[in-house]
């Protein structure tokens, strides 16, 4: 068993137990092939709620003061997340990115790129849109709905693709796919 696989059931026992997480449309996302996973972010739980509930390996970025204890470094290595620098463009993450969907892997993003305290949509950062117009990737919108207080069941909730083909032969922006991407987390999100 690789050190991801285990590293996921033994993260999934906890987190199910624990918020009751509550898992729907992972139909949505594709056995093989490159995939974006676009979420909201309201925890730093975040991260491994998604990698839990989606059936495929995800790599995230993360932002790069964690790579910084030697001990989470190795642990985030092995459960493929890469480092990020915060509030710049950062050439090598771009390029990591785009390398992971190259191999057909699946990348997840969270393009507010910070957490919300409110629990409300902010507006996207352009790298989702970014790598979204830059590879052949099926971009799954996903929403986490409720919170991390464990009173309620927490819902992952993942949406059809996003049809990229009219933004790409519009030549629509980074930002404006983003946009796009936005709308449907928040469609997501107000449906339950």
């Amino acid at each position: 068993m690789s050190f991801y696989k285990f590293a996921r059931s033994v993260v999934k026992l906890w987190l199910k137990s624990k918020y009751k997480v509550i898992t729907v449309g992972t139909e949505h996302i594709p056995k093989t092939g490159p995939v974006i996973i676009c979420s909201n972010h309201i925890s730093n739980f975040d991260p491994p709620v998604v990698g839990i509930t989606c059936p495929r390996e995800i790599h995230f970025m993360a932002k790069e003061e964690l790579f910084n204890n030697k001990m989470l470094a190795f642990i985030l290595k092995h459960v493929h997340a890469f480092p990020i620098k915060r509030g710049m463009k950062d050439r090598n993450a771009l390029r990591k990115g785009l390398e992971v969907l190259k191999d057909g892997n699946v990348l997840g993003l969270f393009p507010e790129g910070t957490r919300s305290k409110t629990g409300e949509l902010k507006k996207g950062l352009a790298g989702a849109g970014f790598f979204a117009l830059r590879s052949k990737a099926t971009i799954i919108p996903c929403a986490i709905i409720g919170d991390y207080r464990g009173k309620d069941p927490l819902k992952v909730s993942y949406g059809p693709p996003i049809d990229m083909e009219g933004l790409r032969s519009e030549k629509a922006s980074a930002q404006e796919v983003t946009d796009v991407i936005m709308e449907h987390i928040k469609k997501i999100k107000e449906n339950y």
